[in-house]
């Protein structure tokens, strides 16, 4: 429990700053808003192109664990999202409450944890299982959100729309230009490696600050019940601690019988705790964030326990 703590007490250790800056009046009323700007335009961007430009079509020929996260990753999502819509909440906050209940921490917390785990060997899944969730899963999110914002009705140009939309998305193109220029074996100069390098280093902690900082706001008049969010963000929370990690085991074990060794990383990485892409997705649209950001919080709070005792299951005697 004590590795865990110490991997996750940074994570904490961002969103407390966040929240304090903004009891005390450091940063201003619109300043979670503004580095959620950063995150979405320029951070984040410039990690997803860096993810894609340095990978392989050899380093992700890993079919049977593609298959077994990426169907980990998308049952909590369909699942969560047709909850939500039979609830009656919009397709865009949906889709949003879905990705936060199936989407793992696997670049801030993933790799670390599993370097520490199972080793070298842990990277290349970890990679994969980034790429799925930052995104293949992330864009497939903002589709839905597009289509969700958009009041056209007619089937083509609904699709204009949301195209045109898709087109002017940092998060959707960068990872496209990216995976191009590993297709096109594009060599980046090391200047423009290194600044990529600085600004996608920015993405998560300006995005746990962010977070802090939203956590922190007063609520206006009229935004729905405290106790209702508590409790969807409970229910969400549980998706992605208990359900997810269970379903990759089911997978890894009795459908694709997965070598031990990617079994156990596989398990590790579904059962990380919500990382902070949903916020991001929820400040960039404009939509509600109370329950994501509480999903983040409660989950990252619920995996020092949960997580503890994966790890400790994972590593027991045979």
């Amino acid at each position: 429990m004590l590795s865990t703590f110490s991997i996750l007490l940074p994570i904490f250790g961002l969103i407390l700053a966040g929240f304090v800056c903004a009891k005390r009046g450091v940063l201003g009323p619109t300043a979670a808003s503004e580095l959620n700007k950063f995150v979405v335009w320029l951070g984040l961007p410039a990690l997803l192109f860096n993810i894609m430009a340095h990978s392989t079509w050899q380093q992700l020929d890993q079919p049977g664990f593609i298959a077994v996260f990426s169907i980990a990753s998308a049952v909590p999502f369909l699942v969560t999202l047709a909850g939500r819509l039979i609830a009656r909440r919009r397709l865009a906050d949906a889709s949003i409450d879905a990705i936060a209940a199936s989407y793992p921490n696997t670049g801030y917390i993933g790799f670390p944890l599993c370097l520490l785990l199972f080793g070298q060997s842990s990277l290349t899944p970890t990679t994969i299982a980034t790429i799925l969730v930052a995104c293949v899963l992330f864009a497939v999110a903002i589709v839905l959100i597009e289509v969700g914002l958009q009041v056209e009705r007619a089937p083509h140009k609904l699709a204009a729309k949301v195209l045109m939309a898709l087109a002017r998305n940092p998060l959707i193109v960068s990872p496209i230009v990216g995976a191009l220029a590993s297709a096109g074996h594009v060599t980046v100069p090391e200047s423009v490696e290194t600044f990529l390098k600085l600004l996608g280093g920015a993405a998560s902690p300006c995005a746990l600050v962010s977070l802090g900082l939203f956590l922190a706001k007063k609520k206006p008049e009229g935004e729905q019940v405290g106790g209702a969010v508590v409790r969807d963000a409970v229910v969400l929370t549980l998706i992605k601690l208990i359900a997810q990690p269970l379903i990759a085991w089911w997978l890894a074990t009795r459908v694709f019988a997965l070598p031990t060794a990617l079994v156990n990383v596989t398990i590790l990485l579904a059962a990380l705790p919500t990382g902070t892409g949903p916020f991001m997705l929820a400040e960039y649209y404009r939509r509600e964030a109370s329950i994501t950001s509480r999903v983040i919080l409660f989950s990252t709070l619920g995996a020092i326990v949960s997580l503890s005792l994966v790890m400790t299951w994972l590593i027991r005697p045979a």
